[in-house]
């Protein structure tokens, strides 16, 4: 077994063990000392992998982030270019469908701030993944002209609200108050997927999954995804 090779099964069964170790005692409980006994290290060693807790932390909300970035692209990628709101359903059902399989990751990235820990710019684009196909979808319908406009004066203020040139990688062409209704989607889609997950609808959910359906086909409505 090559260097390289040794190095990438170090890694990836430190970072098993880190998960483990996460959904048993949570973001705050994580400890290098711990994973290194797991995967049978000395102390020293893993410490030559991982140089810190904040590094271990950085790893495994990288690692949540492109898994569900690449379930969701994937999903978009199985349906028809032309098929918007097919689309849109596969990128909020493989969303859901993630966090429900990864429900401690997912409290990672999307759960309370890690006490002392502050995410570094390398997570900002893998945090961005699963945005970047929602927002491909709303330029893929302004494009084709296929998106419900919004009425005269809808979005007013948005210019001083959001920092459109930053979405502007994102939904490039797209006008401030169709942006509006997409950012209101997406927060409305991972605010129910986290009610969800975080047992916060209680009883009031008597189905989750056609639930859920109800809310992807509302919130392509207020997209204006017909």
């Amino acid at each position: 077994m090559g260097r390289a090779e040794h190095r990438e099964q170090q890694m990836a069964a430190i970072l098993d063990a880190a998960r483990r170790q996460l959904a048993e005692k949570g973001a705050a409980g994580l400890s290098l000392r711990e994973v290194a006994r797991e995967v049978g290290m000395v102390s020293s060693a893993v410490y030559r992998y991982v140089p810190s807790r904040d590094d271990l932390l950085t790893l495994l909300i990288t690692t949540a982030f492109d898994e569900m970035g690449e379930a969701v692209e994937q999903a978009d990628a199985a349906r028809r270019r032309t098929d918007l709101r097919g689309r849109f359903r596969a990128v909020g059902n493989a969303t859901r469908d993630w966090a429900l399989a990864h429900p401690h990751d997912y409290a990672l990235v999307y759960g309370s701030p890690v006490p002392g820990y502050a995410a570094p710019p390398t997570t900002v684009v893998p945090a961005t993944r699963v945005v970047a196909v929602l927002g491909g979808i709303v330029v893929d319908a302004a494009a084709q002209g296929r998106l419900v406009e919004p009425g005269p004066g809808a979005g007013r203020g948005v210019r001083q609200a959001f920092d459109l040139e930053a979405l502007a990688p994102v939904m490039p062409g797209v006008a401030p108050a169709l942006v509006l209704r997409a950012l209101i989607a997406w927060t409305d889609l991972f605010g129910h997927i986290s009610l969800e997950l975080f047992g916060h609808f209680g009883p009031v959910l008597a189905d989750p999954d056609r639930a859920f359906a109800l809310v992807l086909d509302e919130l392509a409505d207020l997209v204006g995804i017909g």
